[in-house]
């Protein structure tokens, strides 16, 4: 009500809250990641889209981000997302799809749980593998976070997978940019997202 959002309607578009919030702290997570994806590039530009400040996203505005992202000029889209239950899995793979006949590429993070997102329990979203019955597009990367050490290269933390996870990359203890103009180091899957989203942005320049 406070947005006037109606989260069981796609159609209705008119919601909102453009009032930034003074804690900035808040919404770093997406200050940490264009740290990383922009790093060392002159010619990547960063359309910040903000979903959920905290908490699981709704399927609607992930959907909607989406295409709107599409639709304004992306080329490469960077999530970091955890959801552990979908209520309109149909509307974000809509949104995947029309992602994937734009030739949009989607990264996102494999999530921080140390668990086998193969079993249906431990199963987030979004995902291009809806229920195991296979991937529906190959637009669609997901990312788990790798050490530098070679006797341990998962994270601990790290979820992990032989069908949904595509690929590992290195997210442990990686040197971004924070809030207040300050640097910090980070760990979890979400910078491991970030930093294949900086090479697909290279190979894409």
């Amino acid at each position: 009500e406070i947005i006037g959002d109606n989260p069981n309607d796609l159609k209705d578009l008119s919601y909102g809250n453009n009032i930034i919030f003074k804690e900035e702290y808040s919404l770093n997570h997406g200050t940490l990641m264009a740290g990383i994806i922009a790093h060392n590039f002159k010619n990547v530009k960063i359309m910040p889209l903000i979903v959920s400040p905290k908490g699981d996203e709704h399927d609607k505005d992930i959907a909607l981000a989406i295409r709107y992202a599409v639709n304004n000029g992306a080329k490469i889209i960077n999530m970091s997302s955890g959801k552990k239950f979908s209520l309109y899995k149909k509307w974000i793979i809509e949104s995947l799809k029309y992602a994937y006949k734009k030739d949009v590429l989607f990264i996102t993070s494999a999530g921080n749980d140390n668990s086998n997102i193969d079993f249906k329990s431990y199963s987030t979203y979004p995902n291009d593998d809806i229920d195991g019955n296979g991937e529906i597009i190959n637009n669609f990367i997901m990312i788990g976070n790798s050490t530098s050490d070679i006797e341990n290269l998962k994270e601990y933390s790290s979820n992990y997978s032989k069908k949904n996870v595509d690929l590992f990359a290195p997210g442990t203890e990686i040197y971004t940019t924070s809030k207040n103009d300050t640097y910090e180091s980070i760990t979890g899957s979400s910078a491991s997202s970030a930093i294949v989203s900086n090479v697909a942005a290279l190979i894409r320049s």
